[in-house]
């Protein structure tokens, strides 16, 4: 099966007038859907767009992974554990928030920051809380506490890119095109996917991908 939610159909939040931008993919805060709630592993892919000087202040997080992929400019990073970072272009940050941490998110740039941040369910709750900066991660990035393995691909106009055979497929379109069966997917596009061996993403434009790929609990990633 394959859904496809367009850009346009995710939940808008955020704060325009402090310069914050926000689009949800899956149910979040005042926007409540509970046929919409998660997807495998996945509770939250938003993206997030702020202004220079703008951010979000310190606040809490507790029992998630929080996977963050910049996509343009720097966004800064500061938590309670003692962590404080600036993240850039290509960057992948991991916050796990264990049994609870605070953190400041701003956009301390002279250009405007754009990210895409995404929140995990942990296989159990609780722990000390960690934070890791890895800067160029090729195609895959494994994320054993969540049991789920984020991959990036950049193909060229024409270049394929398989769906991995997972119990959960989540497809979000960074930049450029691709199609994935009959339908095209652009910036923001995100699809869906269950059963998903044998599909393959065909880039009709140089293009910017993330892949989750994500099991079923009672079973093991494909």
């Amino acid at each position: 099966m394959i859904r496809i939610q367009r850009a346009g159909e995710r939940y808008p939040g955020g704060d325009p007038a402090a310069g914050i931008e926000t689009r949800h993919a899956l149910s979040f805060g005042p926007h409540y859907d509970p046929d919409n709630l998660r997807f495998g592993a996945l509770l939250a892919c938003n993206e997030e767009r702020l202004a220079p000087g703008a951010g979000f202040d310190e606040h809490p997080h507790s029992h998630t992974e929080i996977v963050t992929w910049v996509v343009e400019g720097e966004l800064t990073h500061h938590d309670t554990a003692g962590h404080t970072t600036v993240v850039r272009r290509g960057d992948l940050q991991r916050l796990s928030s264990a049994g609870g941490v605070r953190h400041v998110e701003r956009n301390d740039g002279a250009g405007p920051l754009v990210f895409v941040q995404m929140w995990l369910a942990p296989l159990a709750p609780g722990g000390e809380p960690s934070y890791e900066v890895v800067r160029g991660i090729g195609d895959g990035y494994e994320l054993p506490a969540a049991d789920a393995r984020l991959r990036v691909h950049r193909p060229a106009a024409g270049e394929g890119v398989a769906v991995p055979p997972a119990d959960f497929a989540y497809v979000h379109v960074v930049r450029g095109a691709v199609r994935l069966g009959d339908e095209d997917l652009g910036p923001g596009d995100a699809a869906r996917i269950t059963g998903g061996a044998g599909r393959t993403l065909v880039a009709t434009t140089g293009a910017e991908i993330l892949i989750w790929e994500m099991r079923d609990r009672r079973g093991a990633l494909g």
